[in-house]
């Protein structure tokens, strides 16, 4: 499955107020989602418990699909697909990286 088959899939199971007009309902949920993955992280981290164990990956896994689905959601509000998102990163870290910025911060690298 590619970003676009994902992406088309996925929308189907959008159900929040003003769809297609409401860019706040996937944005916060992008970050809940975001949230639960590093709290997930962080007690594993705390517990000193291996992040390799399967059990926890696929807790991690479960986070990440619903993080890929919010976002999803965001391309379809704003109409950008994952598929132009992901190319255009792979473009930007192969600038960053052929002109040595890759570590550092800010946008403007």
């Amino acid at each position: 499955m590619n970003f676009d088959e994902y992406q088309k899939e996925a929308k189907v199971f959008a159900d929040y107020p003003n769809i297609g007009n409401n860019i706040f309902y996937p944005v916060l949920g992008l970050s809940g989602e975001s949230g639960e993955i590093a709290n997930k992280i962080g007690k594993i981290m705390r517990d000193g418990l291996d992040i390799k164990d399967t059990k926890f990956r696929d807790k991690i896994k479960e986070e990440m699909g619903d993080v890929l689905w919010f976002l999803s959601q965001i391309g379809i509000e704003l109409n950008i697909s994952l598929e132009d998102v992901a190319r255009y990163n792979i473009k930007k870290l192969e600038s960053r990286k052929k002109r040595g910025v890759l570590h550092g911060d800010g946008d403007n690298r």
